[in-house]
C-alpha cells in the first residue's frame, strides 16, 4: 500500500504534465537586425542606422506537434543556403526542424542582403562579396536565434486567434503599366517622377490587409499582418532604415503597447507605390501612415474565435522550381571572371542555378489556425499567386507571406514573361515560366491539407 499511493500519484503528475504540454502556447520574438556601419547594405555603404532600426520579429507557436516558428526580417532578401542556415538556426532554437520555419524578407532596399551562396561563387574566384559578405549579416542572426531561444521559455497559452481584414487606400499600384497591345508599355517603379505614369490606372492589386491576432484569453499577445506591395518609398540614403511599412509597424506598435506586431509582406513583386510616389521623402510618413490605417480597420474589424490543439496545423511542401533557360551556368562563370557592374546579379544568378544544379529545394508552406490559412511562399511573387490562391478556397480565410527564399528573385506568371516588363526580364527572374505550373498546384495541394 505504501508504495501503491506513490506510484499513483506519479502517474497523475505524468499525465499533468502530458496535458500541460500539448496546450497551445505563443512565444513572440523581436531582436535588432541592423548591421554595423561600414557595412554593406544591398546598395551601399552603410553610414548610419535610422531612427527605427531593422527587426526580425515572430512568434513560436508550441503545442501542435513540433514547434512552429514564423519570423519576418527587415532585410532586401534571405537567399539559397543562408535561408537554409538561417532557419536552422531558428529552429535549434525554438527545438524544431528547418522545415517548419518560415522566414520572410520584408524587401526594403536601404538594408541589407543575406546569401552565402552568392559569396562563396565570388570568393571561389578571387573576388571580394561586397554585399554578399556573411560577416555582415551573421550577428543579427544569432541576435534573432537567441531572442527565439529567450522567447520560448516565455510562452503564454494561446487560447483565441481572430481574423480582420480592411482595404488600404492609395498605397499600392501595379508596375507594369501596359500599352493598348496589352504588351507592358512601361513599369512604373515604386518612385515615379513621370506624372503620366502615376496617372495611369492603378492595374491590377490586392488592395486588402490581412491581420491575424493571437489571443492569450483576454490579451491580444501578437499581431500578424500581411500586405502585398514592394515597400520603398525612396532609397539609396546609406542609412539602414525599415522604409514605410517600418514606420506603420511602429505606429501600430504604439496604438497597441503590449502587443507585438509582426509585418509580413504579401505577393508584391510587381506592385509598388508608384502611382502616389514621385520619390519626395515627405511621401514616406504618408504612405507608412495610409498603411497604418488599414491595418487599424483590420483590427477593428476582427473577428476572435476560441482554439484547439486540433485547430493547429502545418504543412511543408518541398518543390524544384525550374531555371530560366537563359542561364547557362558555364556563360555565367565565364561573365563573372570579367567582372563587370553586373557582376553581383550574375553571382546571385549563378548561386541559384548551382542549387538547382543539387536538386536543393525550396520549401513552400502553410499553417492552418482554425479556418486560417497563411502561405509561405519564396522569391518575389507576382499578386496573381496571391489573388488566386484567396479563389482556391474562397471556404477559407487565406493570407500570403512572400519573399521567403530571395534566391529566385522576381517570379511571374506564365504570361507575363511574353509581355515585356523588367521584372521578368533575363536579369531578373531566375525562374523558367514553366514555374507558375509548378506553384500552382502546389499551393492547391497545402491548402487542401486538414
Amino acid at each position: 500500500m505504501l508504495l501503491r499511493a506513490p506510484h499513483r500519484w506519479f502517474l497523475a503528475l505524468g499525465a499533468g504534465l502530458l496535458v500541460a504540454r500539448a496546450q497551445l502556447a505563443v512565444a513572440p520574438f523581436d531582436a535588432d537586425a541592423t548591421p554595423s556601419p561600414g557595412s554593406s547594405l544591398a546598395y551601399d555603404p552603410m553610414t548610419a542606422a535610422g531612427e527605427l532600426t531593422l527587426r526580425c520579429r515572430g512568434v513560436v507557436i508550441r503545442g501542435a506537434g513540433e514547434p512552429i516558428v514564423l519570423a519576418a526580417i527587415d532585410w532586401i532578401g534571405v537567399a539559397n543556403d543562408s535561408h537554409d542556415a538561417f532557419r536552422d538556426l531558428l529552429a535549434a532554437a525554438a527545438g524544431t526542424r528547418r522545415s517548419r520555419v518560415a522566414l520572410h524578407a520584408l524587401h526594403q532596399h536601404d538594408a541589407p542582403v543575406a546569401d552565402s551562396t552568392s559569396e562563396r561563387v565570388l570568393v571561389s574566384r578571387g573576388l571580394a562579396p561586397g554585399c554578399f559578405h556573411s560577416d555582415i549579416v551573421r550577428p543579427a542572426m544569432l541576435r534573432a536565434s537567441n531572442a527565439v531561444a529567450r522567447a520560448s521559455t516565455l510562452a503564454v497559452p494561446l487560447t483565441h486567434v481572430g481574423w480582420g481584414q480592411a482595404e488600404v487606400f492609395e498605397v499600392a499600384s501595379n508596375r507594369r503599366v501596359p500599352g493598348t497591345n496589352g504588351f507592358v508599355r512601361a513599369v512604373r517603379y515604386t518612385a515615379t517622377a513621370d506624372p503620366a505614369l502615376r496617372a495611369a490606372p492603378e492595374g491590377l492589386i490586392d488592395p486588402l490587409v490581412v491581420a491575424v491576432g493571437l489571443w492569450s484569453h483576454d490579451k491580444p499577445v501578437a499581431v500578424l499582418t500581411y500586405y502585398a506591395t514592394h515597400p520603398q518609398s525612396y532609397y539609396r540614403t546609406g542609412i539602414a532604415n525599415p522604409d514605410f511599412p517600418g514606420i506603420a509597424r511602429f505606429l501600430r506598435d504604439q496604438a497597441l503597447p503590449g502587443t507585438l506586431h509582426v509585418h509580413f509582406n504579401g505577393a508584391g513583386g510587381n506592385l509598388g507605390a508608384g502611382k502616389y510616389n514621385d520619390g519626395n521623402p515627405t511621401n514616406r510618413p504618408v504612405l507608412a501612415r495610409r498603411l497604418a490605417e488599414g491595418m487599424q480597420r483590420a483590427w477593428q474589424s476582427m473577428e476572435r474565435r476560441p482554439i484547439a490543439t486540433a485547430d493547429v496545423g502545418w504543412s511543408s511542401e518541398p518543390v524544384q522550381l525550374p531555371v530560366a533557360r537563359h542561364l547557362k551556368a558555364g556563360d555565367i562563370d565565364a561573365a563573372i571572371r570579367r567582372p563587370s557592374p553586373a557582376l553581383y546579379v550574375q553571382a546571385a544568378q549563378l548561386a541559384f542555378v548551382e542549387r538547382r544544379q543539387q536538386q536543393a529545394p525550396t520549401d513552400l508552406s502553410c499553417l492552418r489556425l482554425g479556418n486560417i490559412r497563411i502561405l509561405h511562399l519564396p522569391g518575389e511573387l507576382f499578386v496573381e499567386y496571391q489573388l488566386a490562391a484567396r479563389l482556391m478556397r474562397p471556404d477559407l480565410r487565406v493570407a500570403m507571406a512572400a519573399y521567403g527564399d530571395y534566391g529566385p528573385q522576381y517570379i511571374g506568371t506564365e504570361i507575363a514573361y511574353g509581355l515585356g516588363g523588367y521584372e521578368t526580364e533575363p536579369r531578373s527572374s531566375g525562374v523558367d515560366p514553366s514555374v507558375q505550373g509548378v506553384l500552382f498546384p502546389a499551393i492547391q495541394r497545402l491548402l487542401a491539407n486538414p
